[in-house]
């Protein structure tokens, strides 16, 4: 908990709003939000959860602009498959063709889209199938 509020002031800084700041706080007390440090400053967080149909599901990936392209996205989710039983899931926006990217180099493959989460921006669901 004693990271949560640097947690929420780079979610905010990204999303411009505090509006995930419950979800955030739930996620750390179910220990299910796993944090990158950088130079002992939080630069990266994943929160994940296992209520997609009883199988693990990274529900937000967040990573500080200016450390971008370190792999920390990367590495967060690589770390998550360890535990992860035979698929983990996870989804983007369209819109979002770096986070694609991310998934492919580490051999999700699309398994879905869902039409009006954001309006005109449809959500990509991922799969990975651990061996």
């Amino acid at each position: 908990m004693s990271d949560c509020e640097s947690i929420v002031i780079l979610d905010s800084q990204i999303i411009e709003s505090r509006i995930r700041e419950n979800q955030i706080k739930r996620s750390i007390e179910e220990n299910r939000c796993i944090v990158c440090e950088l130079n002992k400053r939080i630069v990266g967080f994943m929160i994940y959860h296992k209520f997609f149909f009883g199988h693990l599901f990274i529900d937000l990936i967040i990573v500080s602009p200016n450390t971008r392209r370190l792999g920390i996205a990367k590495n967060l989710m690589k770390y998550v498959e360890v535990f992860s039983e035979k698929k983990l899931f996870s989804s983007t926006n369209k819109s979002n063709s770096q986070m694609q990217k991310v998934f492919q180099s580490l051999g999700y493959i699309e398994s879905g889209l869902i039409e009006n989460l954001d309006e005109g921006d449809p959500e990509i669901i991922y799969v990975k199938l651990i061996d």
